[in-house]
């Protein structure tokens, strides 16, 4: 393996999708010994918008496409995978994910949900989490990505939580 720090990050998008209630899904990665959690992400294909990537990562990730888009982060956030993850992900090729994120409105109710729609399922289970608590639950080396995102969210966090109690 060539070090670690000579190779590029991957390309890649980030789904915080919040309910009505404002809490964040999330999975249970299928292939971690660990009990691993994250929010729906993934790379961005040859070609592919960074909007049209985030709908298409949560459709394959969760089944459905029920979602607005809030905001857009104003900044890529990156992640580098442990040296012992390298070799097993992505062909080797990339240190980790720069990532643009969407903060997302479910527009559905959990019926709409499938996790195993997709024929590269991700995850094994999913839940709702209080945003919170992601920093706990999320695998070690995304937590400092984790926190960035929900940092560049918060405002629009708390105006959402301010309409809700209007209505």
């Amino acid at each position: 393996m060539s070090d670690k720090h000579s190779l590029p990050y991957r390309k890649g998008v980030g789904l915080m999708i919040l309910s009505k209630e404002l809490k964040v899904f999330i999975g249970m990665r299928i292939d971690s010994k660990q009990e691993a959690w994250q929010m729906p992400q993934g790379g961005v294909d040859e070609g592919e918008n960074l909007e049209e990537a985030a709908f298409r990562e949560m459709e394959e990730e969760t089944g459905s496409r029920n979602a607005e888009i809030i905001a857009e982060a104003s900044n890529w956030c990156s992640y580098d995978l442990p040296e012992y993850l390298i070799p097993k992900l992505w062909n080797g090729k990339y240190r980790g994910q720069k990532q643009k994120w969407f903060l997302m409105r479910f527009l559905g109710d959990d019926s709409q949900f499938d996790i195993s729609s997709s024929k590269n399922a991700e995850f094994m289970q999913w839940r709702w989490a209080k945003i919170e608590d992601l920093p706990n639950i999320i695998i070690g080396f995304k937590r400092d990505l984790y926190i960035s995102v929900i940092e560049e969210f918060r405002d629009h966090i708390i105006a959402m939580k301010q309409d809700a109690k209007k209505q």
